[in-house]
């Protein structure tokens, strides 16, 4: 029997791994092979500083324990970086999921994000209780939970953010050889250029979670496990899947 392809899982800004624990556990209940790793700035590593450098590095490391090769998924920040480790290691990654980041890191909406992350920044306690009410208030329970499991990492926003701005997406899906999804809920603001994201693919497909918002695998998580069932399905056989739009 062909072994496994094991899942790694990197997670968005202002949270951790711990955002993963529920689509670990539906993979650990499969006898999958999963881990979710934490970025510099986050988590465990939150008194690291955010570079691509280091966040590449943590990506890495997280291939090496699983192996050297794996279906790698990343979600909003995460997914960025998952694309650009993708093109810089090709051989180490069998399919790329990037999730809620398909909205080029640049200009205007990459100036904007910064400029509010320095405004909350500034209130009394760095934006602490807005962002975990939001947490509440916009995802489900056990949602909530798993993404402030790790912590709040408070003033990782601008370093990451600057970070993720010298990055090209496009460029970088361009050349990345094998097979991306590009999963994003049908709420989510950062679906801006999913359009262009996938042209830029060699071997792409797009697959839209209905009623799901940026944060689609923590609004929707039984819906986003089923895509990376049949994600990982085609993983483990090689071959092409189509576009897939889940309202159809």
């Amino acid at each position: 029997m062909t072994p496994a392809v094991p899942v790694l899982f990197v997670h968005g800004i202002r949270t951790s791994g711990t955002m993963w624990r529920r689509q670990l556990s539906i993979l650990g209940e499969a006898g999958h092979p999963a881990l979710a790793i934490d970025l510099p700035g986050h988590g465990a590593r939150m008194d690291e500083t955010f570079t691509v450098a280091g966040a590449l590095a943590a990506i890495d490391e997280g291939v090496a324990a699983l192996g050297g090769r794996v279906l790698l998924v990343g979600l909003s920040l995460g997914g960025y970086y998952a694309i650009e480790y993708a093109a810089r290691h090709p051989q180490k990654v069998a399919g790329l999921v990037a999730a809620g980041s398909c909205a080029l890191p640049a200009g205007w909406l990459l100036d904007a994000y910064r400029g509010l992350a320095r405004l909350i920044r500034r209130l009394p306690d760095q934006g602490l209780w807005l962002h975990t009410t939001l947490v509440r208030v916009l995802l489900p329970s056990g949602g909530a939970a798993d993404t402030l499991a790790g912590g709040v990492p408070l003033t990782v926003m601008d370093a990451g953010l600057g970070a993720t701005g010298s990055l090209r997406p496009l460029d970088s899906l361009a050349r990345y050889p094998g097979p991306v999804w590009l999963v994003n809920g049908s709420l989510d603001q950062f679906r801006l250029h999913e359009r262009r994201f996938l042209a830029a693919c060699r071997d792409g497909r797009l697959v839209i979670v209905p009623r799901a918002s940026h944060l689609v695998s923590l609004a929707q998580p039984e819906r986003f496990a089923a895509v990376l069932s049949g994600i990982l399905t085609e993983v483990a056989i090689d071959r092409p899947g189509p576009i897939v739009d889940l309202n159809e």
